[in-house]
C-alpha cells in the first residue's frame, strides 16, 4: 500500500533543506546512444524527454528562460460529441446515405463536429519556468540509462532533473548556482480564458485552449511552494505543486501534477517525496531503469540505426507501464504552445495505438504492454455499449477514434468507427497470449476478449452465395472521409481482420478445450473469401481498386505485417504476393508517405527476408522524419523528397515501429519456427542481441561474429519444443541444455526444452 505521510510544511522544509545541504549526486551511466547538444532546444517539441506513463517532462528554453513542460495522462476533457446519438447514429443509416450516394449528411454529423468542437481532447497541463540569469547553455545531456537531464550553462551552473520511474513526481537540483542568481521556479498556466480587458468578439483559433471555455486557473505561492489549480469541464480538475529550497549555491526542488480522476494529490505527492528525499528516490528509479534495461537489448553495426532503436526503447520505458493508461498520439508530452495537441492527442485505434506496442513482444517488456490491454479489457462494457448503439449487434468493436475512458469521437468514421477495428486490438491480446504462453492469461483475458469481436464479426456480416461480406467496407485511410471511402465490396483489411480473428479465435478455444467453439469460429471463417490480388500478384485494396498510387497507410497489406496470414513459409505463391505488394509500395513510391509509412515498410520488409530494404527505410526514417530529440514528426523534416508532407506535428507510433522493424531483422517467430537474424543486410558482419523474446515465451540471444553465426542462446519460460530455424551456411558445433530430435527439414532444428534451463548452441 502507498504511503501516504502528510507531513506540515515546516517538516517539509526542513527536510528539503536537509536533502539540499546534504549534496546529494545524481549518478549516471553514459550510453553512446545518450543525446547531446550545445544548446537548450528553442520548441517545445524538441525537448529532452521524461517520463513514467503517468507524468512526463520537456526540458527546452522559451525565449532566454529554462522551462519545464509538465503533462499528465489522464488530463481529459470528457464532453461527450453530442453528434453521436439520436435516430441516425446507426451504421445502418450510414449505409442507406452510401447507397443513395447522398453522404454529405453523414460527414456533417460525424466528421465536422470533430473538426468544429474543441472536446473532447486531451489537454496540456503546466509548466515551471526558471530564471533566465543563467546565461548561456553550452551543454545538455539525456542519459538514456538512467532516465536523467542535465543542462550545464556558461555562467558554471548545472541543473540534473528526472521524473521518477514509478512515482507522479519529478526532481531537479541546481548546482553552482551565481549568488545573484534565484532560479525559483514559476508556475505558468496555459492561457485557458481570454486576457482581462481583451475587446469582445475578439476572434479565437480554432485550436485555441481557450475554445474549451474554462476559467483561468489560479496559483497560490509562498516563500518556498506554489500550487496551480485549474477547473476543467464537468467537475474535472487538476492540480500542480512544486517546492523547493536554496541552500548556498544549491536549489533543490520537486513537483508533482495530479487530477480529480485519481486519489493522489499533488502537494500529498511532493510532501510524501520530501519525506523519501531526493537520493532515496534516485535509487528507486534508478532500480527501475536497470530492470528495464536488462529485459533486452540489441547491438547493430549501423551507429545510426543503434542510436534511434535504443532512444525508442528509452521512450517505450517512459510511455509505457503496466498500470498506466496506454500511449496516446503524444502520450505525456502533450504539446506545449497554448494550442490543442495535434489531432487533439486522443487514442486513434486506426493505427496508432497499435504500432506504438509492437515492440512490446519481441523487446521482452510484455509487462509494460499490459497498459494497453488492461485498458481495453477494462473499457469492454463502454465497447459493448457502442456496438449496441451503432452496429445494432451483440459482441464487441472498439472505436477507431477514442477518448480516454473509451468513449467514440467521431471523425472519419470509415476508420473512426470502423466495422473491424476491433480485430486489430485484438490482435494484442492474442501476441501477448503467443508470446507469453500463459494459460491463464488466454483463459482469463485473450479468449473472451477475441470471442467478443468475433460474436460481433459473424453478427455485423452476412452470408450470400456461401461467401460471407460486410453491409460496408473501408481500408485506412484510403480515400480520406469521402464516399468512394467506403467499398461495397469486402477490403482486404477489414478480410484480414475477420480471417485473423475467427482463426485465433478457433485456436484460442481448442487450446482450451472447447472443440465446439473452436468448429464453430473455423466454420464461419472458412466461408470468407480469399485475398485479392491484382495481375502482378500485389494485394489491392479492395477488389477492382489496386494500389496505385502512394499512400501513408498500408492497410491493405495486413496480412503481410503485422497479422502474418501470409507469410514466406506458405511457399511460392505466398512469397510472390509479399514480393509483389512490396514492389507496388515501392514502385508507387513514398510521396505522400508519413515517418511511420517507413518504418512499418521496414517491418513488411523484413517479413520479405530483405534486410538491405528494411535497414534502408529505418534510416531514412531517423535521418529525415524526426526532430533531434528524436520524436517522429510525421513530414520530412530534410526537405530532401522522401515525402511531400513537410510539417511536423509531433506522434509516437512512427517511433515505436521502428523498434520493431529493427527487432523483425533480428529475430521472427509468429511461424511458430524461431528465425535469428532473418533479415539483416549483408553488409552486417558483426551483430548481436540478448534476450529478444520469442512466441512460446523463449527468451533468445544470438551474435554474429566475422559474417557467421557463432552462438545461440535460448531461456525457456514455459518449456516445450522450440524450433529453430538454421541461417544458410551454419553448422552446429555443440548443443547444451536440450535434446534434439529428428526433423524431416534438415533447415530446421527441433529441441525439447525444459522450464527455465537455458539452452546453448555453438557453431563452427
Amino acid at each position: 500500500m502507498k504511503r501516504r505521510n502528510l507531513i506540515s510544511g515546516t517538516a517539509a522544509l526542513l527536510l528539503l533543506t536537509a536533502c539540499a545541504g546534504g549534496r546529494a549526486t545524481l549518478a549516471e551511466t553514459p550510453s553512446p546512444s545518450d543525446l547531446h547538444f550545445d544548446r537548450l532546444a528553442a520548441s517545445w517539441d524538441e525537448g529532452l524527454p521524461l517520463g513514467n506513463a503517468t507524468v512526463g517532462q520537456l526540458v527546452w528554453q522559451r525565449d532566454s528562460t529554462l522551462r519545464f513542460s509538465l503533462d499528465r495522462v489522464d488530463l481529459w476533457d470528457l464532453r461527450p460529441m453530442d453528434s453521436l446519438s439520436g435516430p441516425n447514429y446507426r451504421f445502418a443509416w450510414v449505409r442507406e446515405q452510401a447507397e443513395k450516394n447522398d453522404y454529405l449528411p453523414v460527414q456533417k454529423k460525424f466528421d465536422h463536429p470533430y473538426d468544429a468542437q474543441a472536446a473532447p481532447a486531451k489537454i496540456p497541463g503546466a509548466a515551471l519556468e526558471f530564471s533566465p540569469r543563467l546565461g548561456r547553455a553550452v551543454a545538455t545531456h539525456l542519459y538514456i540509462n538512467d532516465a536523467l537531464a542535465e543542462v550545464k550553462w556558461e555562467s558554471g551552473a548545472t541543473l540534473r532533473t528526472f521524473v521518477h520511474a514509478t512515482e507522479p513526481v519529478g526532481w531537479f537540483v541546481f548546482d553552482h548556482l551565481p549568488d545573484s542568481v534565484d532560479p525559483a521556479p514559476v508556475i505558468v498556466a496555459p492561457q485557458y480564458a481570454l486576457p482581462e480587458g481583451t475587446p469582445e468578439g475578439q476572434s479565437v483559433p480554432g485550436n485555441s485552449l481557450v475554445r474549451l471555455g474554462y476559467p483561468q486557473g489560479t496559483v497560490r505561492r509562498t516563500a518556498n511552494e506554489a500550487v496551480y489549480h485549474q477547473e476543467g469541464w464537468g467537475g474535472f480538475s487538476y492540480d500542480v505543486a512544486v517546492r523547493w529550497e536554496r541552500t548556498g549555491d544549491r536549489l533543490v526542488g520537486v513537483w508533482s501534477i495530479t487530477s480529480s480522476t485519481s486519489p493522489d494529490r499533488a502537494e500529498a505527492e511532493t510532501a510524501d517525496a520530501l519525506s523519501r528525499g531526493m537520493e532515496e528516490d534516485y535509487d528507486s528509479h534508478q532500480d527501475f531503469w536497470d530492470n528495464y534495461w536488462a529485459q533486452s537489448s540489441v547491438t547493430l553495426p549501423d551507429s545510426i540505426l543503434q542510436k534511434q532503436y535504443d532512444n525508442e526503447m528509452y521512450k517505450f520505458g517512459a510511455a509505457a507501464r503496466e498500470h498506466s493508461y496506454p500511449i496516446s498520439l503524444q502520450a505525456v508530452w502533450t504539446a506545449d504552445n497554448g494550442l490543442l495537441p495535434p489531432w487533439k492527442g486522443d487514442y486513434h485505434h486506426d493505427l496508432n495505438t497499435e504500432l506504438s506496442y509492437w515492440p512490446a513482444y519481441t523487446g521482452n517488456h510484455l509487462t509494460e504492454g499490459l497498459g494497453y490491454l488492461n485498458t481495453l479489457w477494462a473499457q469492454r462494457d463502454t465497447y459493448k455499449r457502442y456496438t449496441r448503439q451503432y452496429f445494432g449487434t451483440d459482441g464487441m468493436n472498439v472505436p477507431g477514434v477514442c477518448t480516454l475512458t473509451g468513449e467514440p469521437m467521431g471523425g472519419w468514421i470509415q476508420y473512426a468507427m470502423s466495422p473491424t477495428v476491433g480485430a486489430w486490438l485484438a490482435h494484442h491480446f492474442y501476441l501477448h497470449w503467443k508470446y507469453s504462453a500463459d494459460p491463464e492469461f488466454l483463459r482469463d483475458r485473450a479468449y473472451p476478449f477475441l470471442k467478443d469481436v468475433a460474436v460481433y464479426l459473424e453478427q455485423i456480416s452476412y452470408v450470400s452465395d456461401g461467401v460471407r461480406r460486410l453491409p460496408l467496407s473501408s481500408s485506412p485511410e484510403m480515400f480520406d472521409n469521402s464516399r468512394k471511402a467506403w467499398f461495397d465490396d469486402l477490403t482486404n483489411f477489414d478480410l484480414a481482420q475477420m480471417r485473423f480473428a475467427f482463426s485465433a479465435a478457433a485456436e484460442m478455444a481448442s487450446a482450451l478445450g472447447r472443440s465446439d467453439e473452436a468448429s464453430h469460429w473455423r466454420t464461419v471463417g472458412a466461408q470468407l473469401p480469399d485475398l485479392d490480388t491484382d495481375a502482378d500478384g500485389a494485394l489491392t485494396i479492395a477488389p477492382g481498386f489496386p494500389y496505385a498510387a502512394s499512400h501513408r497507410h498500408f492497410s491493405h497489406a495486413v496480412a503481410i505485417h503485422p497479422l502474418g496470414l501470409l507469410d514466406w513459409s506458405q511457399g511460392e505463391a505466398a512469397q510472390r504476393t509479399i514480393r509483389a505488394t512490396v514492389k507496388k509500395l515501392k514502385d508507387n513510391g513514398p510521396a505522400w508517405w508519413c515517418g511511420y509509412s517507413y518504418s512499418w515498410f521496414a517491418c513488411l520488409a523484413a517479413r520479405a527476408f530483405d534486410g538491405d530494404a528494411a535497414a534502408q527505410a529505418l534510416r531514412t526514417f531517423a535521418e529525415c522524419f524526426c526532430l533531434p530529440n528524436t520524436f517522429h514528426a510525421n513530414g520530412d523534416q530534410t526537405a530532401s523528397g522522401k515525402s511531400n508532407f513537410t510539417y511536423r506535428p509531433f506522434t509516437l507510433e512512427g517511433n515505436f515501429a521502428f523498434a520493431a522493424g529493427v527487432q523483425e531483422m533480428l529475430l521472427q517467430s509468429h511461424t511458430g519456427v524461431v528465425h535469428v537474424f532473418p533479415a539483416i543486410p549483408a553488409g552486417w558482419t558483426d551483430v548481436a542481441f540478448r534476450n529478444l523474446r520469442a512466441q512460446g515465451a523463449f527468451l533468445v540471444s544470438a551474435t554474429k561474429s566475422g559474417g557467421r553465426l557463432t552462438q545461440v542462446q535460448v531461456r525457456p519460460e514455459q518449456g516445450g519444443t522450440l524450433r529453430l530455424a538454421l541461417p544458410a551456411g551454419s553448422k552446429v558445433k555443440e548443443i547444451s541444455g536440450a535434446t534434439a530430435t529428428d526433423t524431416a527439414d534438415a533447415d530446421i532444428l527441433t529441441l525439447q526444452t525444459e522450464k527455465g534451463k537455458t539452452v546453448t548452441l555453438t557453431f563452427e
